[in-house]
């Protein structure tokens, strides 16, 4: 059963001034996340244990598989970003193949969630300012909060 696409999170503005279209994107946070947790999970699995070369071959199929799957909810300059740091293993990797190449994906992934975590924040930030500043203002039409009077203790319609 395929879930249902989930709308892009948010990011923090380009730096590089690039428009807003061009922003670094995820189409499906709950994929990455899984395919983050299965990564993490077998690079652990690889540390504790010597592989043979078939097992081998098969974290290696696994792995490209997960940086496929991966470039499927990517936005094209993170899919860039990916294959620059993840090109694909050729052959029969080593141990010590799989074990870096699955910790640099697992350290890049954490970079991205720190990047969201980071970008959640600043919009939280924008939006409180933005609330404190309509606050302050007062809503139009309406009274000052802290003015006293008669007509004070009724609201704007009554």
């Amino acid at each position: 059963m395929e879930a249902s696409p989930t709308p892009p999170l948010p990011q923090a503005p380009a730096e590089t001034g690039q428009a807003s279209a061009e922003r670094e994107s995820i189409s499906q946070p709950a994929k990455l996340l899984r395919i983050a947790s299965m990564v993490r999970e077998l690079l652990e699995d690889t540390r504790q244990a010597s592989l043979d070369e078939p097992g081998r071959i098969r974290l290696r199929q696994i792995y490209e598989r997960s940086i496929d799957e991966l470039k499927d909810v990517l936005s094209d300059d993170l899919k860039e970003e990916l294959s620059s740091l993840a090109p694909p293993m050729e052959g029969v990797p080593t141990d010590a193949e799989i074990r870096v190449a699955q910790a640099q994906l697992v350290g890049w992934l954490e970079g991205l969630f720190h990047g969201i975590q980071a970008a959640l924040f600043s919009q939280q930030m924008a939006a409180r300012a933005q609330f404190e500043e309509l606050r302050r203002r007062g809503l139009p039409g309406g009274t000052d909060p802290q003015a006293t009077g008669p007509d004070q203790s009724r609201g704007q319609y009554l």
